[in-house]
């Protein structure tokens, strides 16, 4: 294999040294399966595979590249119990929420399929008034190769999401997905080698730790997509600065949530232990802390721990938390519990001992948080809500505001709940209701701050991965030509007395 400078990922795995990837089955600790890791020769050949590919996929319009969209989005549909089975093995997540991911990938494709051609075919834009004899139009079209390296906690949707947009555009695609779960990546691929048979170069998939995706960045890819940490992200966008190669990055958050005093406290209650606990909490836009106003306080706080307490964690066919699959996150979560209890919190529900074994966390709800606490103002990635007390919603908002990550929140409030949300600076909000902005394939997603920039989702997701290219076309003889020295003399002069006259109204 061709070595390059080794990497270390964040669980303390080095990059790559010729050993294989090896699986888990996160319910019982148990070898799942074994992949060769790929180095810089085969990223090299995927991305030269798929440059020669993406012309003819490009070629195919729109009507081409639906068809074999629509015949990918009936594959997955028809396996989506095996993959789904296969998220619950290697991301320990209960199978309804892996079930939940396969539906929400079809559910991206029939996004696509509707609206690809509408957001990124041909455009007629108005004739500009010094060059009336111009036709003038806009086309987006696809960068080439796109390289999309995908997480571990929705191995299946969150990259999934990014490659039907990116293939939709026009582009090919290489995916690396996390090493953590690179079966989800693997299948996927597989699943349109099976629905698209003529065209199998155009999505490949990568296997390795962080240095493969490093070889994949610099086999000349046109543009990357990341999900993952802020520090990897960096890393990421630095190398691509090299080059200066676009990049769309998802990072971290710090979710935030405001419960207003004119909140229905059961709704509220109810959805944010989900939005906090769901997932095992590994979402970058799972709610951490929630900011309640002090006239509620005492009773959301009753009416959250008492919920809380219900969740029922681990492997079997009931459990609605499952384990964490990254082990070195474990002692983060911890660390956050322990510096909140330190400064004068209390846990209600769960704390220290809420670890069990070697990959489960319980849910654990901190109260009367310091709103400078680590679990307040730093990703914990788990399932642990901070509840800040605040005086009101101004100061709710300026907390949010304050912080490093922006990318999702949520407000509760009966009669506010649409002019908090406006207020906070942040890619996307739920009002009475929690993470919901992510159902829908139509809104974008993504964020600001440590929390990345670029979207995915909707109408911005499918234009993130192709550039407007600008026309204009000569349609019939002008007075004069506003592009050569062939002007009369003084024309623009009048031209721009008269456009005085115009604002001005002749004064």
């Amino acid at each position: 294999m061709t070595n390059s400078t080794p990497t270390v990922t964040r669980d303390g795995v080095v990059g790559f040294d010729g050993r294989e990837v090896v699986t888990i089955d996160q319910a019982t600790g148990a070898e799942l399966a074994r992949y060769p890791v790929d180095d810089s020769e085969q990223a090299a050949a995927a991305v030269a595979a798929a440059r020669q590919a993406a012309g003819a996929w490009w070629d195919l319009g729109f009507d081409g590249r639906a068809q074999r969209l629509r015949a990918w989005q009936r594959e997955i549909a028809r396996a989506g119990e095996e993959v789904a089975a296969l998220i619950h093995a290697e991301n320990g997540k209960p199978v309804d929420d892996a079930r939940s991911e396969v539906l929400g990938t079809i559910g991206h494709l029939q996004y696509v399929l509707g609206n690809a051609e509408r957001v990124l075919g041909r455009r007629d834009v108005p004739a500009a008034q010094a060059a009336p004899n111009q036709q003038a139009w806009i086309e987006y079209q696809p960068y080439g190769v796109v390289g999309v390296i995908g997480p571990w906690n929705f191995p299946l949707i969150t990259p999934g999401a990014i490659v039907i947009s990116a293939l939709a555009a026009g582009n090919a695609v290489i995916l690396k997905p996390s090493h953590l779960t690179p079966g989800v990546g693997q299948w996927l691929v597989r699943a349109w080698e099976t629905a698209v048979p003529d065209f199998p170069a155009v999505l490949q998939h990568l296997i390795g730790y962080g240095a493969t995706g490093q070889a994949l960045i610099a086999a000349g890819v046109d543009k990357v997509a990341f999900t993952g940490s802020v520090t990897t992200g960096k890393t990421v966008a630095t190398q691509c600065a090299q080059t200066a190669t676009p990049m769309l990055l998802e990072l971290g958050g710090n979710d935030g949530v405001i419960v207003a005093e004119d909140a229905d406290l059961d709704e509220a209650a109810a959805h944010i232990v989900w939005g906090a606990t769901g997932n095992t909490g590994h979402g970058c836009i799972s709610l951490e802390v929630a900011y309640v106003v002090e006239s509620v306080y005492d009773a959301f706080v009753a009416k959250i721990s008492d919920l809380a307490r219900q969740v029922r964690v681990g492997s079997d066919d009931d459990a609605q938390v499952g384990p964490v699959p990254l082990t070195s996150q474990i002692p983060v979560i911890r660390e956050h519990i322990a510096d909140a209890l330190a400064r004068g919190a209390t846990a209600t529900v769960g704390g220290l001992d809420t670890v069990t074994g070697d990959r489960y966390v319980g849910p654990t709800i901190l109260v009367d948080v310091p709103a400078d606490a680590l679990a307040a103002t730093e990703e914990t990635f788990g399932p642990t809500l901070a509840v800040v007390k605040v005086a009101d919603t101004e100061q709710a908002i300026a907390l949010i505001n304050a912080g490093p990550y922006g990318l999702g929140s949520a407000v509760f409030s009966r009669g506010r709940g649409e002019a908090i949300a406006r207020r906070l600076r942040v890619g996307m909000t739920s009002i009475n209701d929690a993470l919901t902005f992510t159902m829908n394939p139509a809104l974008p997603f993504g964020g600001r701050g440590d929390s990345g920039y670029g979207r995915k989702h909707g109408e911005e997701g499918l234009r993130e991965f192709a550039y407007p290219h600008s026309f204009s076309a000569k349609t019939g003889p002008a007075r004069f030509s506003a592009s050569t020295f062939d002007r009369p003399a003084g024309a623009a002069a009048h031209a721009l007395a008269a456009t005085r006259d115009r604002l001005l109204g002749g004064n």
